[in-house]
């Protein structure tokens, strides 16, 4: 942490010969300021068919509400501002047995889902050039500090992080976290968050290639090294090519609460997109002790091809490959609606038995964003999933219905 604080402090000391910064462009406090409050509505229903669980089927229905405010920067030489973020998920049907049944949609106590839950936050945050560092709760997403957002509330972290943009085409982060909470839950530390520094640099070689490295230490869990790269080839104005590579480490460290491990996790998808359409294969393979974990650290701490609606093919020596294919029906005179289709199979991973476990996911997905008139940006989006597995997950059916509408308050 020390070793990125003071490369990010080297960077800073750079932008005096800087010709231009974001600091110099900004409007002031309340000129750059904005209020947007979401509508988030979603249906989420889970049959865990074959796991013997207590409760093995899951429905919820609720509403939500995200408000995020986000002020300007004063002007000067250092910038000051503030941020702000107000959460509210109500209750609309569950209960009967239906509620919970690994749906984490609403926030439950000892009497079931609870009818209302929330959470408030806000953090300052600093800005020198084009570098800013903030404090308080936020939304970060890095390969090594993820905060999901697929339910009806999206997770939140506390603590600081410092962003730079000094270089062209690079972005510096470092940051120190000690609060996790999680989606479907108000509490402050819900997720039980030890403390993690984190580091990483994202570079741009050109328009059509970008780098990513960072590390994480996520005390008495593990540390974990992330790198990837993404590689565009245009074929032609309606045709390219897309090389996506993703690699994690890790190894388990201090009082190992996550488990004995020591792992690597790699996937490559190669992607062709020609006109409306784009066709995916992706392989991805778990090596060494242990299976790929993460979640303290959020629940999009993954950066890798195969996550996908329910599993991610992670357990120990997991290997899996992907089928995918995506439809923008804009061309053909549909623009806002997109369907999208996946089959993942897993095999030879690690069970009670041995290394012989084998499972398969097909996804199906459709969405539609209204376009223009009094409910531009309004969204509907249909998810299904089926998860078949010899061991480790059992059988799994799921659907989720989200329709979601941003309203800008200024």
């Amino acid at each position: 942490m020390k070793t990125a604080v003071v490369g990010v402090v080297a960077v800073l000391g750079y932008s005096g010969l800087a010709m231009g910064s974001e600091q110099s462009e900004s409007k002031g406090f309340a000129e750059g300021s904005s209020l947007v409050v979401k509508a988030r509505n979603v249906y989420f229903n889970r049959d865990q068919r074959a796991r013997g669980a207590e409760q093995s089927y899951g429905e919820e229905w609720a509403q939500g509400f995200i408000g995020t405010f986000q002020s300007g920067f004063t002007t000067g030489t250092v910038g000051v501002g503030f941020d702000a973020l107000g959460l509210v998920g109500l209750r609309l049907d569950t209960g009967d047995g239906r509620t919970g049944g690994g749906t984490r949609l609403l926030e439950q106590d000892s009497s079931g889902a609870k009818p209302s839950y929330g959470s408030l936050g806000g953090a300052v945050k600093l800005r020198v050039s084009s570098t800013t560092l903030k404090y308080g709760t936020q939304i970060v997403n890095t390969p090594v500090l993820g905060m999901s957002d697929s339910r009806l509330l999206p997770e939140t972290v506390q603590g600081l992080l410092v962003t730079s943009n000094e270089l062209p085409g690079l972005k510096l982060q470092a940051g120190h976290f000690t609060a996790l909470k999680l989606r479907n839950d108000s509490a402050h530390d819900s997720g039980n968050l030890p403390g993690i520094d984190l580091a990483g640099a994202v570079y741009d070689f050109n328009p059509n290639v970008q780098g990513s490295l960072y590390y994480s230490d996520v005390e008495d869990y593990w540390r974990k090294q992330y790198g990837g790269l993404v590689w565009t080839v245009p074929l032609s104005s309606l045709q390219a090519v897309k090389f996506d590579a993703n690699l994690y480490r890790t190894r388990s460290q201090g009082e190992a609460l996550g488990g004995d491990l020591d792992n690597r996790i790699w996937s490559l998808a190669v992607s062709y997109k020609t006109g409306a359409h784009t066709f995916m294969l992706a392989r991805q393979q778990v090596h060494g002790r242990g299976d790929f974990k993460y979640g303290v650290e959020g629940n999009s701490a993954i950066y890798v091809a195969n996550s996908s609606q329910y599993s991610d093919f992670i357990y120990e020596g997991e290997k899996s490959w992907q089928l995918r294919y995506n439809l923008d029906a804009a061309p053909y005179g549909i623009p806002g609606l997109a369907f999208m289709a996946r089959y993942i199979r897993g095999s030879d991973f690690t069970t009670d038995t041995g290394r012989d476990g084998k499972a398969w996911e097909r996804d199906l997905e459709v969405r539609y964003v209204v376009q223009s008139g009094a409910a531009k940006d309004l969204s509907f989006r249909v998810r299904s999933a089926l998860y078949r597995s010899s061991d480790r997950g059992g059988d799994i059916n799921e659907v989720v219905v989200t329709t979601e509408y941003p309203i800008s308050i200024f």
